[in-house]
């Protein structure tokens, strides 16, 4: 009898977990194709590339300047091996989604490098100082739309893995046995 409830909890917890994951994709599936508009994250985003640019003051402009675009992505990069490493790979997968977005949001900066027309809270355009700074600027669209596929594969990336981490607890058994 204790069996046949653990079992049906397994299958609840399952299937939670898949409903989870597919709502996740579905919502990044839809930032991939309207990441030009400002979405809530956005917010979250742009604290985090801040706090970035604080934390990387002391390594010299570039680095200063770089350090927010660069945390921003970092920072859920920490947690997604936090929640690897303690085996919560739904977790784990569902971070992957923030950091394809960031990667996402960070390409919007880098394509307005060359008309600055965003609003911005520093004044100063990371991006064009960036781009200006590696003789770069005028391959601003290329980078854009590179950084900008690099996003989507991370967000498709994201999908198999929330799935895969949906349908099985022990990820990395999983992949053992196929290999």
């Amino acid at each position: 009898m204790d069996t046949d409830i653990i079992i049906k909890e397994d299958k609840t917890d399952n299937r939670i977990r898949l409903i989870s994951a597919i709502t996740v994709s579905v919502y990044f599936i839809y930032y991939c194709f309207t990441y030009t508009e400002w979405h809530f994250l956005d917010n979250v985003d742009l604290v985090i590339h801040e706090a970035g640019h604080t934390l990387f003051m002391f390594f010299g402009e570039f680095i200063h300047i770089l350090g927010g675009s660069f945390f921003q992505i970092a920072f859920p990069f920490i947690f997604v091996i936090y929640f690897y490493k303690r085996k919560e790979y739904l977790s784990s997968s569902l971070l992957f989604f923030w950091i394809g977005q960031n990667i996402i949001n960070v390409s919007v900066y880098i394509s307005d490098a060359n008309v600055m027309q965003l609003p911005l809270i520093g004044g100063e355009h990371d991006w064009n100082n960036i781009l200006q700074m590696t003789g770069l600027l005028d391959y601003t669209d290329t980078i854009a739309s590179s950084v900008y596929s690099f996003g989507v594969i991370v967000i498709v990336f994201a999908i198999c893995f929330s799935l895969i981490a949906s349908l099985s607890k022990d990820v990395p058994a999983l992949f053992k046995k196929t290999i």
